[in-house]
């Protein structure tokens, strides 16, 4: 399994929100980043993103795409910078039939949007490994890729036909994915983070072998040999691109991986152990409350009668 598919069988989407806003200045809508990510386009007009951590707004044109992940921020997306913001929440409660209209009346903007809410435990990866803001502005190449999903993404919301919901999930699954991998092909992705990492021709093959065998007990030195580097080059430039050590992030997949498994209640709890790379329940267990804060046995307790997926709040 390579790391991008892992963060995304990782994760397990509580809830998905959607849909189209037509706005008119003045406009600005707050967005409370929690455990979920936000995307959208602007399917016509121009808008500001100001997100927590940059200097200054970010300017946005039709066609353009960004997708925010959770980082437990606010950040406002307006007409202006200077614009008065209202809580998004209340703004999609206004929906009226198919359609979502908020504003002053003045200059039209369209735009597309949705929200993932994730599992607290399962949507880390993206919370700890992704960057908290990716655009991709409408000149860039994946840009139209990106546009057709959302229009396609729009036009299902629209229709709330039967099955809508799935679709939509899958659409929007596809469109963050399609984000990833024009964020890793962008010179934005060579300055920094697990990204910037995984786009590096060696560590990025130490990572791949990690994540392809999970369960092998690696050493920093087989590691380093994947990677074609000696062990103390490999264990530097590692953590100088990642942020941890190769054994420190190892164990946190293993520990991500483990959640995942533990959604199968057929699977007994030292299957799970072994099959991400644990020999003694004991050390599991310690592994798991340390980096989780409850045991593998208590967090599956936790987890029963929890449904994955509930239906959007916009096709009721």
């Amino acid at each position: 399994m390579d790391p991008i598919t892992d963060i995304f069988s990782a994760m397990r989407v509580d809830t998905v929100v959607h849909g189209r806003i037509e706005l008119t200045a003045p406009w600005a809508l707050r967005l409370e980043q929690g455990n979920y990510a936000c995307f959208g386009m602007l399917v016509r007009g121009n808008g500001w993103l100001t997100v927590r951590g940059l200097e200054q707004p970010t300017p946005l044109a039709g066609g353009d795409c960004f997708c925010l992940f959770a980082q437990a921020h606010v950040h406002t997306l307006g007409d202006h910078p200077q614009t008065p913001a209202h809580d998004m929440q209340d703004v999609v409660r206004t929906k009226v039939g198919s359609s979502i209209r908020f504003g002053g009346g003045g200059v039209p903007t369209t735009l597309i949007g949705g929200k993932f809410t994730f599992d607290t435990t399962n949507g880390k990866p993206l919370t700890d490994l992704l960057p908290p803001f990716i655009l991709v502005a409408n000149d860039r190449a994946q840009a139209l890729p990106l546009q057709q999903t959302l229009q396609l993404f729009a036009a299902e919301a629209a229709q709330c036909s039967l099955g809508a919901y799935l679709v939509l999930k899958r659409l929007a699954d596809i469109f963050l994915l399609q984000v990833i991998r024009e964020y890793i092909s962008s010179s934005t992705c060579r300055e920094t983070g697990w990204l910037r990492a995984l786009s590096d021709p060696r560590i990025g093959a130490a990572l791949h072998s990690i994540h392809e065998k999970i369960e092998q007990s690696w050493t920093v030195a087989e590691l380093a040999s994947a990677a074609g580097m000696s062990r103390s080059a490999f264990a530097l430039r590692f953590r100088e691109m990642v942020g941890e050590t190769p054994l420190e992030y190892l164990t946190r997949w293993r520990i991500y991986r483990a959640a995942v498994l533990l959604e199968d209640r057929d699977k007994k709890l030292t299957d799970v152990a072994n099959a991400v790379g644990y020999d003694s329940d004991a050390s599991f267990n310690k592994t798991f409350r340390r980096i989780v804060g409850v045991t593998p046995g208590e967090y599956r307790r936790a987890r029963k009668g929890r449904p994955r997926d509930v239906q959007s709040v916009l096709c009721d």
